[in-house]
């Protein structure tokens, strides 16, 4: 089958791999999406952390933590470009969106846009962002919206960049004061700037792990001197390589990035709050919601580009 412009750009911004690579990978995988990726990976063309976050649409991130810090939301609403995105209009409603999902009992998007607007009964949350949307003048969309509830402890909340990044951390503890409140807003700095995938390791499946050993022995396999290394030794390598990655996706595991030895994991770090303030706390998860990631912004040149410089 030919392979076209707008599949080799989408493969590259999945992996991060050459033009040339991602076509070959595209042409040896008959245009499957999924198995190119997998190609290119064992071939040791593409991370295995290099995911389709194509930081595209515009828009904001809204946090907002109930006066007793016991349950938070966090919200996007996107908008087409980045001048509305910093229009106060917008920027109001949004903090009403994040107002009524805060205590809003809609299971999903969909429920929620049909529910009752908190602002006026005579419309529904879909009908309101229409009369905004006029009002604006710009296409909107109320993307998505996570509730944490915590009741042995608080949930903390953190913005980057204006709205961009929006992060919420579930913590479990007997000890409410400022330092572990300010603990509490290190993590969530910490995951805004990380982007940790999972929270400990208790939460991958084995099914991961043994997908990404897959992936791996066949990156070794493909190498002509790593591949005639004894048994034993490969499988050492596998195994260091996966506690690698997973020093890299899991919150716990990470390097704390105020670390002033620059080697204290994040979960040394909550011990030593915890000691320190003779408290029981534990990260039970997070939410961290970055604007517009995995929407595909439209490129209007960047098919005729590619094609132009591979000759199709």
């Amino acid at each position: 089958m030919a392979i076209t412009a707008a599949q080799v750009k989408e493969l590259r911004e999945l992996t991060g791999a050459g033009m040339m690579d991602c076509k070959k990978a595209l042409t040896a995988t008959e245009g499957d999406m999924d198995k190119a990726v997998e190609f290119l990976r064992e071939k040791g063309l593409a991370t295995a952390q290099k995911k389709a976050s194509r930081i595209a649409a515009e828009g904001l991130c809204k946090t907002l933590v109930a006066e007793d810090a016991k349950s938070a939301v966090v919200v996007e609403v996107n908008a087409e470009t980045d001048f509305v995105a910093k229009n106060e209009k917008f920027q109001n409603y949004v903090a009403d969106v994040a107002a009524q999902a805060l205590t809003t009992s809609a299971a999903d998007i969909d429920a929620f846009l049909a529910e009752t607007w908190a602002l006026d009964s005579t419309k529904t949350v879909k009908e309101a962002l229409a009369a905004q949307i006029a009002v604006i003048g710009e296409n909107m969309n109320i993307r998505r919206f996570a509730q944490v509830k915590e009741e042995n402890g608080f949930v903390a909340s953190y913005t980057h960049m204006g709205g961009k990044i929006g992060v919420l951390v579930d913590v479990e503890t007997n000890v409410v004061n400022e330092a572990v409140e300010e603990m509490a807003k290190n993590i969530a700095m910490q995951i805004a700037a990380l982007k940790p995938q999972y929270t400990n390791r208790s939460e991958i499946s084995e099914e991961y792990i043994a997908h990404e050993k897959e992936i791996l022995m066949a990156q070794i396999m493909n190498d002509p001197k790593e591949s005639q290394k004894p048994e034993k030794v490969i499988q050492g390598m596998i195994n260091g390589r996966i506690n690698k990655e997973l020093k890299e996706v899991c919150l716990l595991d990470q390097v704390y990035v105020k670390a002033e030895d620059g080697k204290q994991i994040v979960s040394k770090y909550v011990e030593e709050v915890a000691k320190a303030n003779n408290a029981a706390i534990t990260i039970k998860g997070f939410v961290r919601y970055e604007t517009g990631e995995g929407i595909q912004k439209r490129e209007e040149n960047f098919a005729e580009e590619v094609a132009k410089q591979m000759g199709m």
